[in-house]
């Protein structure tokens, strides 16, 4: 007995020992710590642009390194990039424009002027389409557009219909998840405002979706476009839905809080969404819209009847941009996430699929990055600047030295040729 209650402490010991190495190592496993940092896997054709983009954008080729004990999981990031979008996130000062639209709505951007001259003496105009609900005075955007600026770019950012606060509708429509009116609207009006600027087409997320769908709906889009960056959308809203009711990466629940924000937004603007006067709204799909847990249900309730869609499925079919992105011939850079979890792997076939066939588009994959996070810092506080807001910048800076040394009226097609291989890794 005296020798068992000697043993006692060891016993306890033991004990104490096992508890903390079974935290420790599902820290180590949930923060992804063990995981090496990598560069970007590209997929690519062997043309003489592709090597002057891999020479121009280092970034593309160089080790992504996230914050080392958070930036390894694609939930934190998320979750960061959601919660407060970016860290010290600079106020840049712009102008709000309003723009009429011919079914009563009213379209408003924020355009925000260089603050020196581009490298290559241009005026050059990034439009920018921000992802789901956001608009130019998401965090996210305001630093994506105070590094432009400094860069020397113009910068021209679609608010998403109703997405500002205490902005309210003209019309009984708010956005979608791939009309571009709005949009279009807004690069119209720069054409005109600036007919000597050259444009860089970016979007995130969502925004993503409606910038390709906009460039490959009608090749007059494409007029004094220069390039195009897309990162973290999902290609095809259909096969994105079946995934988010999938729980592995915890989607199905990412997809009830995504629903509970657009549901609150909509019902921000219940008096003008369902106002029996104006709108073919039922009181039947308020009824339906407040007991809507996914995404899907709102779109089936209350989204795709903005633009007359007979079914949830039409719906998706004709607003995702993969039926339109192969009409897109400026340089497409895609960025997307391994660790993304809102984006299923299974969407990543697309964009892999399109730079091995098509020469104007180059696809990068980081290990980590989350969705929309791309957080850069050594140990636990993150830069201010995103790996996603300089390696857009450079990209966009490189396309712009290239078609500077292109011949005047040279064939685009003619410098985008190579050898056609296909290069992974």
């Amino acid at each position: 007995m005296d020798t068992f209650g000697q043993d006692l402490p060891a016993m306890f010991d033991g004990v104490i020992l096992a508890a903390v190495a079974t935290v420790l190592y599902v820290i180590v496993r949930c923060l992804n710590l063990t995981s090496p940092t990598a560069p970007p896997e590209l997929t690519y054709q062997d043309t003489p642009l592709s090597h002057y983009l891999l020479k121009s954008c280092p970034m593309l080729t160089a080790e992504y390194v996230p914050p080392l004990l958070w930036g390894k999981s694609g939930h934190l990031q998320t979750a960061i990039y959601g919660k407060m979008g970016r860290f010290n996130t600079p106020t840049p000062c712009g102008l709000r424009k309003s723009l009429p639209m011919q079914d009563g709505a009213t379209a408003t951007f924020d355009l925000f002027e260089p603050l020196g001259e581009h490298s290559t003496g241009d005026d050059v105009t990034m439009v920018i389409c921000p992802g789901i609900s956001n608009h130019s005075e998401n965090h996210y955007i305001r630093t994506f557009v105070d590094h432009s600026q400094r860069q020397g770019y113009r910068c021209a950012v679609l608010n998403h219909l109703g997405a500002l606060p205490n902005v309210e509708l003209t019309s009984p429509r708010m956005f979608t998840y791939g009309c571009t009116w709005e949009f279009a609207s807004m690069v119209e009006y720069i054409k005109c405002a600036f007919p000597q600027t050259l444009l860089v087409v970016v979007g995130f997320s969502l925004g993503g979706n409606i910038a390709c769908k906009f460039l490959g709906e009608k090749r007059s889009n494409q007029d004094q476009v220069l390039c195009c960056v897309s990162v973290c959308q999902g290609y095809s809203a259909l096969r994105a839905q079946e995934t988010f009711y999938q729980w592995d990466q915890g989607r199905r629940l990412y997809n009830f809080f995504l629903a509970d924000n657009l549901k609150r937004l909509i019902l921000s603007h219940r008096s003008s969404l369902f106002d029996v006067t104006r709108s073919s709204m039922e009181a039947a799909d308020l009824s339906r819209l407040c007991r809507a847990t996914s995404l899907s249900h709102i779109d089936d309730s209350i989204m795709r009847k903005f633009h007359g869609y007979n079914s949830l499925k039409e719906y998706y079919e004709m607003e995702s941009c993969v039926h339109y992105i192969q009409n897109v011939t400026v340089p497409l850079l895609l960025v997307n996430s391994s660790d993304d979890p809102l984006v299923h792997h299974s969407l990543l076939s697309t964009p892999r699929t399109l730079a091995g066939k098509m020469m104007n588009v180059m696809f990068a994959l980081t290990q980590h990055g989350g969705h929309m996070g791309f957080f850069e810092g050594a140990v636990l506080i993150p830069q201010p600047l995103t790996w996603m807001d300089k390696v857009i910048v450079q990209y966009a800076d490189a396309i712009c030295r290239w078609e500077k040394k292109q011949p005047a009226h040279s064939d685009r097609t003619f410098y985008l040729q190579g050898t056609a291989a296909v290069h992974t890794g």
